[in-house]
């Protein structure tokens, strides 16, 4: 068998002692601050979510308006077209009659 090298008389060094509660204090700090950092967020978080539906509610609310508001003006456009067509049909039988055509004549050019 070998024998082992170097001195068995060889001082032995005394690691130093390692002060746990000083790194148990420090690492609680560092809890502590992590969690508050978090509860901070989580409460910003909470605030835009609320913001998030008052913003959603006021766009819903604005697309049914809109909505409304396009349905009232295709009613008045198509309104519009008809009136126009009536006064167009109008003027048509004013000139027709005013340039001697019977009532009869003229509804047997309407068809």
């Amino acid at each position: 068998m070998p024998r082992p090298k170097g001195s068995k008389n060889k001082p032995k060094t005394v690691k130093a002692t390692v002060d746990f509660a000083a790194q148990i204090t420090e690492k609680q700090a560092a809890k502590e601050a992590v969690t508050a950092e978090i509860a901070s967020i989580t409460a910003n978080i909470d605030a835009l979510k609320a913001d998030l539906k008052t913003k959603k509610a006021a766009l819903k609310s604005i697309d049914k308006e809109i909505v409304r508001i396009e349905g009232k003006k295709i009613k008045a456009e198509t309104k519009a077209v008809e009136s126009a067509k009536k006064a167009e049909a109008e003027d048509v039988l004013k000139k027709l009659l005013a340039s001697g055509m019977s009532a009869d004549e003229i509804l047997e050019k309407l068809k």
